[in-house]
């Protein structure tokens, strides 16, 4: 699998990159259900089978476990892939969710990632959401902080605006953005992919399969028999009718699209959003071996120019 240079720093990742979110398990506020850690394990252990050499990660993912998983998934491993986590969502005894970017917060949330990751310095710390707004350059100032002191090797943000990344880019060069980004998700072609074009801030993309709804495996069946501490039905509105029947539909022109290179659903929204310039690697969550062998066709293979025009015309003739 090809690399790319993620931004300006030394780092060459694979287009597609492991995503630790759902791996988190249950019993927490964005939860994707239960989860088997024996599965999760596995998945990460194809993932590098396959090629793959980042796993994005976040202590908030399952409030600690999806990092104690990473890192049951690379004990003893010589040649580990880059680690991804990130920072900012902080919550106390009660599981309850809270947000701080206070230099003292950030500090221990780092020494508490790499202490669960069982890692000596993280490759990418993120600033997971730029909140509260008014700390980001607090935040911001403590990320470059601890890259000086040997803790991360490199910083980024996630979720920033193009205001947002203006204002701490001052205080330190930003490696990378990570932002939502699908067919059904495209705010960021107007102004943040341009801009990070033009500054050489790398892009990570998250949910490019829409949270698992363009992967073709998702039925209005399987839909409305999802656990109820999956957060998708319920805070997800591509989930919900009246675009439900809408998505539905594009996923079928998708199946027709990569039938035709023996490509799945899946592979064919990854490589949509692989085909933007400035886009340098998109995150692909797994949740059990088999899954990534249906996806990973994605990282090199692109739609041909008219494939492309289809779906743009789907999406012009079926509007939000």
């Amino acid at each position: 699998m090809q690399t790319r240079q993620l931004g300006a720093s030394d780092l060459h990742i694979t287009p597609i990159g492991y995503g630790a979110w759902a791996i988190g398990g249950g019993g927490w506020a964005f939860a994707w259900g239960a989860q088997d850690d024996n599965d999760s394990v596995a998945s990460i252990h194809e993932a590098i089978d396959l090629g793959i050499n980042w796993i994005d990660t976040a202590p908030v993912y399952g409030l600690g476990h999806s990092e104690e998983v990473v890192a049951r998934a690379l004990e003893g491993m010589q040649q580990r892939p880059y680690v991804f986590t990130k920072c900012e969502r902080i919550w106390n005894e009660q599981r309850q969710i809270g947000k701080s970017l206070k230099a003292d917060s950030i500090r221990r949330e780092c020494d508490a990632s790499l202490q669960r990751l069982k890692i000596d310095v993280i490759d990418l710390y993120q600033i997971h959401w730029p909140e509260p707004e008014e700390d980001i350059v607090e935040g911001w100032q403590t990320l470059v902080e601890l890259q000086k002191a040997g803790k991360v090797r490199w910083i980024a943000v996630s979720n920033f605006s193009v205001e947002q990344m203006e204002r701490i880019r001052p205080h330190g060069p930003i490696t990378a953005l990570q932002p939502p980004y699908s067919m059904l998700r495209r705010d960021i072609e107007a102004t943040i992919l341009p801009y990070c074009g033009e500054q050489n801030i790398g892009t990570i993309v998250y949910s490019p399969m829409q949270s698992g709804l363009l992967t073709g495996a998702m039925t209005r069946e399987r839909i409305a028999s999802l656990p109820a501490d999956d957060w998708r039905p319920t805070h997800s509105k591509h989930y919900q009718e009246p675009l439900l029947t809408r998505n539905l539909a594009l996923v079928d022109l998708l199946r027709a699209i990569g039938n035709r290179h023996t490509k799945t659903p899946g592979e064919v929204a990854i490589a949509w959003t692989l085909n933007r310039p400035e886009v340098t690697g998109a995150i692909v969550g797994a949740r059990r071996a088999g899954q990534l062998a249906e996806l990973v066709g994605a990282a090199d293979w692109r739609l041909s120019a008219s494939e492309y025009q289809e779906i743009e015309a789907f999406l012009k003739a079926n509007p939000e």
